[in-house]
């Protein structure tokens, strides 16, 4: 008998997100993601600066706050054609690169990492046996049978408090767990190490930034930070050894931790390589600039565009071929819900159609979320990590290639696993490889602008808008931790006209299209398995892959829609 799952809401992400599912002989045969919360930033940015729009875009969200300053200053920067200086070109580099560190350790340890691991399992492990299987698997300088002795003796107090917090409601004894319990120990043990990591590696943020979250001197034009050597108040050598000595931080985690773990633990799911690939489009913006060229000229990490799977064609992006639809989502466009809108001419009318809260289930024939549905040359496609780590091997890039085969190897498997949820995890760790390998290229060609006095500043004749025209316009892409981030910009004598931004988990998360095509979400669990309705785990473990940002109880009904039990979810 066909049964409905909703999970409302899905915890361990940024946000509120509610999926419903149905699940017909142990698998799910019909999905819908909604987010559940509305986001109106764009209409408070009408009729205001261009050049503060960065400074509301960051408050989208609350951990991406550096992503979205980045994508507006770029798109400013794009519609008044301002070319930056090197030296802040390297800073952002910094920047972006030490936020996609610190976001992806979060996410693998302190978000996805309990959809695997069995906290409770990890009370009946042997420390000697842990402290074996960490050095077998890497020299980290916590290994020893009293260190993951005192792990257990923590993780065994916390459990007779009875205050266990957001661990109360795991999936503890699910029998899609497998990790043995040694195993589950060490990965207790890393998920307390990365809470401390991630506090310190950020604090480059508050050196270059001055504050983490909400960076303060991000700037059109370039960055609002001076580069002196002399100076106690400028980026100096002393400020520079401390950004190397969190880089060095990070990357000895990096290697000795997140890869080992990940290559430990990821033989004992290698079915999820079957599971939550959904369409296999994939999108990139491209990252990171090396030259003086400038964004987007000369990128480390490619743009570019893959459809179907298909790793041998890689397509370049057209930004006229993006739009998004309203069809299904609680918003009304001038001429119609049924055609699509580019950015530049999107709208944020709300129409809230939903039912009333509480309720049980929404109506998903008709509009059912705040997401909309964006769409490239009328196609869904995934971004994150896995877009841009397949795009990267699609077109050869060096260091994407070579860590890539180097997993593969590893894991004796071949390029198809990429095209899922267990692929997509990796991906995560693989890119978290790479870019901590390549930060310090970034500080140490800034620092050899600073030791020549190469200080180029700000080309400061396109600050006045009296020198704008009448009319402009502009598009600044970002890639963010959770994948492509565009954010679009029209301006008329001075000020903002429409704003419209298309972020990673509107990518995602969207919902139907006006042809009925699923969203990335909804499609990439179509064909999971459930072996227990009441305790939907399988869900969480791909939607939790594409790490959501958008805020715990399950309800269960069966095809009548009349509800069979109510469960709290992890």
């Amino acid at each position: 008998m066909a049964k409905k799952l909703v999970v409302d809401p899905i915890t361990r992400i940024e946000g509120h997100l509610r999926i419903e599912a149905t699940v017909e002989n142990g698998k799910i045969v019909n999905a819908w993601s909604s987010s559940t919360m509305y986001r109106g930033v764009e209409k408070i940015l009408k009729d205001r600066d261009p050049r503060d729009a960065w400074y509301f875009t960051q408050r989208f969200c609350g951990v991406c706050t550096t992503v979205h300053s980045i994508a507006s200053i770029r798109a400013v920067e794009d519609a008044l054609d301002i070319k930056i200086p090197f030296n802040a070109e390297m800073i952002r580099n910094i920047i972006i690169g030490i936020q996609n560190v610190q976001d992806h350790i979060i996410h693998f340890y302190h978000l996805h990492a309990l959809d695997w691991v069995d906290i409770v399992s990890a009370l009946k492990a042997d420390p000697k046996k842990t402290a074996s299987l960490q050095q077998s698997i890497s020299n980290w300088k916590y290994s020893s049978a009293d260190y993951f002795q005192s792990v257990k003796d923590k993780l065994a107090a916390f459990a007779n408090t009875g205050r266990l917090g957001p661990f109360t409601n795991g999936y503890w004894g699910h029998p899609a767990m497998k990790l043995p319990p040694e195993a589950n120990l060490m990965a207790v043990a890393h998920y307390l190490e990365a809470l401390n990591l991630q506090k310190e590696i950020i604090k480059i943020h508050a050196i270059l930034g001055s504050k983490n979250p909400h960076p303060q001197t991000f700037l059109v034009g370039g960055m609002a930070i001076p580069v002196d050597p002399s100076s106690q108040n400028a980026l100096n050598a002393d400020k520079i050894a401390q950004i190397k000595k969190y880089v060095n931080m990070a990357d000895e985690f990096v290697k000795q931790v997140y890869i080992p773990d990940l290559l430990a633990i990821a033989p004992f799911y290698l079915e999820w390589a079957k599971y939550g690939g959904g369409h296999l489009n994939y999108l990139s913006y491209g990252e990171y600039p090396e030259s003086r060229a400038g964004y987007p000229n000369e990128l480390w990490m490619p743009s570019g565009i893959v459809k179907g799977g298909d790793i041998g064609n890689v397509m370049n992006v057209d930004e006229k071929k993006i739009e998004e639809y309203v069809t299904h989502s609680w918003y009304t466009y001038t001429g119609g819900d049924e055609k699509p809108k580019h950015p530049y001419n999107g709208e944020q009318e709300a129409n809230y159609t939903g039912p009333n809260p509480p309720y049980d289930y929404l109506n998903t024939n008709e509009k059912y979320s705040w997401v909309k549905a964006p769409r490239y040359d009328d196609t869904p496609m995934e971004v994150g990590p896995l877009a841009r780590m397949i795009v990267g091997y699609a077109k050869g890039q060096k260091e994407i290639k070579s860590a890539v085969d180097y997993v593969l190897n590893k894991l004796n498997v071949g390029p198809e696993v990429l095209f899922s949820t267990l692929g997509r995890t990796a991906a995560r760790g693989i890119e978290t490889l790479i870019t901590v390998e390549r930060l310090p290229k970034w500080i140490n060609m800034l620092v050899k602008n600073i030791n020549t006095g190469d200080y180029e500043t700000q080309n400061d004749t396109k600050w006045d808008p009296e020198s704008w025209p009448a009319n402009a316009k502009g598009y600044g892409w970002h890639e963010a931790p959770r994948g492509a981030l565009g954010h679009w910009i029209v301006i008329n004598d001075g000020a903002i006209k429409n704003y419209q931004a298309v972020v990673p988990s509107t990518w995602n998360a969207g919902p139907r299209d006006a042809n009925g095509t699923r969203g990335q979400y909804e499609e990439s669990l179509i064909g999971t398995p459930v072996a227990d309705p009441e305790k939907p785990l399988e869900i969480l473990r791909t939607i939790h892959s594409f790490d959501p940002c958008l805020a715990c109880a399950v309800h269960v009904y069966d095809s009548k829609g009349d509800m069979k039990s109510k469960v709290k979810v992890l």
